[in-house]
């Protein structure tokens, strides 16, 4: 493997460094069992999935959300 110094990386143009962020995303998102969660975050999750079941009604779907944004550019 080769090393990226800093300096290669701010030598990249903005375009490139977005893509550069997204190449490396894509390469953890292939492996998202080793992705492990700080206890403080499973214990979050636990927390909204709670207030999920206690109030199954409250809040927005995820299509109504996505559709709000689009419609906000």
């Amino acid at each position: 493997m080769s090393i990226l110094a800093k300096a290669d990386v701010l030598s990249l143009s903005i375009p490139e460094r977005i893509q550069l962020v997204e190449d490396i995303w894509d390469t953890i998102a292939e492996v998202p069992d080793e992705v492990g969660l700080s206890e403080a975050q499973k214990a979050e999750i636990g927390r909204r999935l709670d207030e999920y079941h206690r109030n199954p009604e409250e809040g927005t779907p995820w299509e109504m959300v996505r559709e709000r944004i689009r419609n906000s550019r």
